[in-house]
């Protein structure tokens, strides 16, 4: 079953009493962009404000990482997401940062969640209509049961023997430029493929079709019939890969949430460059 769903597929069930729809929306510091403030101008009606910083684990000084079970669970609570709801996240890239609260959904255990393929951009181009005021929320209960296939930690990472697909652009890949974030060194977990995350993203925002995606795929010569883990920066754009591999049909795939910046900040573990 895909974990998309199109605008045309939300329009008709945005009004169904078990369908929630979640804004993921996230930016790069770099970006000069606020996506609560974004969300307050203008969501999808009903849409509720997924805040992924504010469900990150306080206590972690890596960037964003997946937050205790008990906190994610009392945000969904409050934003009214919770058991028996079919969860539909979407973001104001199209689709960048709505993956990662599609992976965030399910590590704890709610498997009934889809990506809106384009986002809000297609929606709006689309004519469709959009509101400025959130919508009332009401507590629902929310059951986290944490999926730990879905995510690798560093040692994790260190001891598989399968394949690493990182999203980050070939240059940063390559440790052909510095990285963004102090300590941090350039090039990337030894023996790793490439896979950019923009190449899996049509101009419109849309994920690429299940046959361009595994072209894709193969030509950096991940086997999708065996175990694979994904990374990027952050753990942002790893979902990214995560979803398209989801897509082309890969059987096992989880999320070094950590990432590049976990590892290169260590020095007691082998980079690579080229």
């Amino acid at each position: 079953m895909t974990p998309l769903v199109s605008t045309d597929w939300l329009a008709a069930h945005l009004d169904a009493p078990d369908v929630r729809v979640a804004d993921a929306s996230w930016y790069l510091a770099s970006a000069d962009r606020d996506p609560r403030a974004e969300y307050r101008s203008a969501h999808i009606p009903r849409a509720v404000f997924f805040d992924i910083d504010d469900l990150s684990d306080d206590a972690d000084p890596r960037p964003h990482m997946l937050a205790p079970a008990a906190k994610f669970a009392s945000r969904m609570r409050r934003l009214g997401l919770g058991d028996g709801n079919l969860i539909v996240v979407y973001d104001s890239s199209g689709l960048y940062s709505s993956p990662r609260a599609w992976w965030m959904l399910r590590m704890m255990g709610h498997n009934d969640v889809k990506v809106l393929d384009g986002g809000l951009p297609k929606w709006r181009a689309e004519g469709r209509p959009v509101e400025d005021m959130a919508p009332p929320t009401y507590q629902r209960h929310f059951t986290p049961r944490q999926n730990h296939a879905l995510i690798r930690d560093l040692a994790q990472v260190q001891s598989f023997r399968g394949q690493v697909v990182d999203a980050r652009s070939p240059t940063r890949f390559r440790g052909e430029e510095q990285e963004p974030r102090p300590g941090v060194r350039p090039g990337h977990i030894p023996g790793s493929r490439n896979v950019h995350y923009a190449a899996l993203v049509d101009a419109d925002g849309t994920l690429k079709s299940p046959d361009e995606l595994r072209a894709i795929f193969a030509s950096a010569d991940v086997d999708l019939k065996k175990p694979i883990v994904t990374t990027c920066g952050s753990g942002m754009t790893a979902a990214i890969l995560m979803l398209a591999l989801t897509v082309a049909g890969a059987d096992e795939v989880s999320l070094y949430d950590g990432s590049w910046t976990d590892w290169g900040a260590r020095q007691d573990v082998p980079v690579e460059t080229g």
